[in-house]
């Protein structure tokens, strides 16, 4: 019975590490989508703010464009 009682020990505590295995793997999956994504939307932000940043200034120079022409 001691033996029975031992492997069956061992078998659980061999369950328990992978279970734990497998959630580290799971959470250092989780967190390298959470940075990709993060990377992901930093990039969008700064093409979304470079791309407004142009429009304001095309706006801006045909707002002076159209106050010079009105002003000949």
């Amino acid at each position: 019975m001691a033996t029975q009682e031992k492997a069956r020990q061992n078998l659980t505590e061999q369950r328990q590490q992978q279970q734990h295995r497998q959630q580290s793997m799971l959470e250092r999956s989780e967190a390298e989508v959470v940075e990709i994504n993060d990377a992901e939307i930093q990039e969008e932000t700064r093409e979304l703010l470079a791309k407004q940043r142009q429009k304001e200034h095309h706006r801006t120079l045909s707002m002076k464009h159209r106050s010079e022409e009105e002003m000949e």
